[in-house]
């Protein structure tokens, strides 16, 4: 159980992190619901609250310091620590390389690498201040291998995959961890987004993007729910993952290994 501890979950609205907030609240963490959408955010807010939790929604934009560091000093004013931070913001575009708009490249890296950092930054103060702290960074199995059209998602979930390495070797002294969490593809607004996107890049109808390209290297042939990536960022908060950090742990049914 999370008593007494409190969790910030960026990218909170929705998918994943929707699913690792309410997770985290029902086992008696502070949720903190960290998300661009205000609308998004306040509906996970109430849904848990409804339930018997403690949520709060923060509107917040991940890849700007200012709008980050507010989100961290209302966490600390209404809950009085910032114990977990879980990275999880992101977003994809699908373009062949000599295609990819700048602009996309950019925004992909500030919110899903910067944003890692800026959140991290924030938090970490306050973990070293009470000599324990959890930061799960959300990664991908493209940190550790590519598809094509995805240049800027591969290289940012690469990135985290580095940065959380640093921050294991960096913090452990304060009995903070670091850890990523690799998931293979998840049924989430983000994904059916992709099948659409894929469709059109291969030519196939939406129906087959999932056997012919999204599940086509995977031995197990299924799509991870968001709770089994919940499931394992709540391990990872507890004594019992007290001496593992720094790792990049996949649920890709068997992709990256291939």
């Amino acid at each position: 159980m999370l008593d007494n501890k409190t969790a910030i979950i960026t990218g909170a609205g929705s998918g994943i992190g929707k699913a690792i907030a309410r997770h985290l609240a029902a086992r008696k963490a502070k949720v903190v619901i960290a998300d661009l959408n205000e609308k998004a955010a306040a509906e996970t807010a109430a849904e848990i609250n409804a339930a018997g939790g403690q949520a709060l929604a923060v509107v917040c934009d991940v890849a700007s310091e200012e709008s980050v560091e507010a989100m961290v000093e209302k966490t600390v004013s209404s809950f009085s620590s910032a114990d977990i931070i879980v990275n999880n913001a992101g977003l994809q575009f699908i373009s062949r390389i000599e295609d990819f708009p700048l602009e996309k490249w950019n925004q992909l890296l500030s919110i899903m690498l910067t944003g890692t950092f800026l959140c991290t930054k924030a938090c970490v103060p306050h973990m070293k201040e009470k000599g324990w702290g959890r930061i799960i960074n959300i990664s991908s199995a493209h940190g550790k291998a590519p598809s094509p059209w995805k240049c800027a998602y591969v290289s940012a979930k690469h990135g985290i995959i580095g940065f959380t390495k640093v921050m294991a070797c960096e913090l452990a002294e304060w009995n903070i961890t670091a850890n990523a969490i690799c998931p293979g593809y998840v049924l989430t607004p983000l994904v059916q987004k992709q099948i659409t996107d894929l469709a059109r890049q291969y030519d196939i109808s939406e129906d087959e993007v999932p056997e012919q390209v999204l599940l086509k290297n995977q031995p197990l042939k299924k799509m991870a729910s968001p709770e089994e990536i919940a499931a394992l960022a709540y391990y990872l908060t507890g004594d019992e993952a007290q001496c593992i950090t720094g790792q990049a742990l996949s649920i890709d049914g068997g992709w990256t290994f291939c």
